[in-house]
């Protein structure tokens, strides 16, 4: 009994440094794409643009972005988990940090490995904050919440949403470009591979009661994945 409970505390605890290191990674590669200034990913657009508007820093329209989109799961009847609610200010406040740091990159010899960079490191923050199972993002509960309510697939409803989020953000002044393109072409299969390597293994329970060896890494199982499809996107 001591044994299985601090294995699980152990594990507990793993899940919570992938968490906030993913969230605070999530951040900082998004502030690299924002030196890079070859295009954001769909919601950074919108931040960027809505940034231009108010000239409030990206980060703080992050957060108050993502505390609008929360607020729009209760009619939804979504329900977040801490890794809901930490999304909403972790991911914000790494970003200017990360912005504070950066200077501008000057010249595409910075600019593209920047963006190259971001991308990268943004599948594997998404990697590590899916992997922890604390919740979906604001956005993605926003996206499973609308597929619920009208009926339509989660394919529909994510495209309609980022679309509309490119097209404001793009009308307010947002950054849309190569690292655009990059980021919706390289995103799903860099978080597809970062799931698989930050994945936190469980003990499977015998008919005994007695937990199992947790499969060592690259066998079939037993791995914890997210429970559903619908955590695609920490966002």
């Amino acid at each position: 009994m001591v044994r299985t409970t601090g294995r699980s505390t152990i594990r507990l605890t793993r899940r919570l440094v992938q968490l906030y290191a993913g969230l605070a990674l999530y951040g900082a590669s998004s502030a690299l794409l924002v030196r890079a200034g070859l295009g954001l990913e769909p919601w950074g657009v919108l931040h960027q643009g809505l940034a231009e508007l108010t000239g409030i820093s990206i980060g703080v329209v992050s957060i108050g972005v993502g505390a609008v989109v929360l607020l729009l799961w209760i009619p939804l009847r979504q329900r977040p988990g801490l890794g809901t609610v930490s999304n909403v200010f972790v991911v914000g406040l790494a970003m200017d940090g990360t912005l504070a740091v950066l200077g501008d990159f000057d010249g595409l010899g910075l600019r593209v490995p920047a963006m190259v960079l971001g991308v990268v490191l943004n599948g594997a923050a998404t990697g590590l904050y899916i992997s922890a199972r604390f919740g979906p993002g604001p956005r993605d509960g926003l996206m499973t919440g609308l597929n619920q309510v009208t009926g339509r697939s989660i394919r529909l409803v994510r495209t309609v949403i980022e679309v509309a989020v490119v097209v404001t953000g793009f009308a307010l002044g947002g950054s849309l470009g190569a690292g655009t393109v990059l980021y919706a072409l390289a995103i799903g299969p860099l978080a597809q591979f970062f799931l698989r390597v930050f994945a936190v293994r469980e003990a499977v329970s015998t008919a005994s009661g007695e937990p199992s060896t947790p499969a060592p890494p690259g066998s079939p199982g037993p791995v914890a994945a997210p429970a559903s499809g619908q955590d695609i996107l920490p966002r």
